[in-house]
């Protein structure tokens, strides 16, 4: 896809690090990222969101777990679908959030009764 700006990263970067695997998927920082090691997981094929192909959100979330397994600390691991549910990137990807004690970071759902 020419306009999605995670299509444009990927082919822009290079993936030789231990954290990516290429033809797979791309692990790399966002733009704004709400706390320290925040990372996103990316599939290198175009994927709208985690309802369009399920098998491929599968996968993405297989490489989430590991990686945060790997990285060995506490974490949200998040995905959306639809701009309701606060989508902004229309390229399937898993947030790995890393929580701290005392973090500050307030999730849209944790005030909620």
């Amino acid at each position: 896809m020419t306009d999605c700006p995670f299509c444009a990263r990927i082919k822009a970067c290079e993936y030789d690090d231990e954290m990516s695997l290429p033809g797979e998927v791309a692990v790399f920082e966002p733009v704004n990222p709400v706390t320290p090691g925040h990372l996103l997981v990316v599939p290198f094929h175009h994927v709208r969101d985690a309802a369009a192909e399920p098998h491929v959100t599968g996968y993405v979330m297989e490489h989430a777990g590991r990686l945060l397994a790997n990285l060995g600390y506490q974490a949200n691991i998040i995905t959306s679908v639809g701009p309701d549910s606060s989508q902004t990137v229309f390229h399937l990807h898993a947030h790995i959030v890393p929580r701290r004690p005392g973090d500050g970071l307030k999730l849209p759902w944790s005030g909620a009764a």
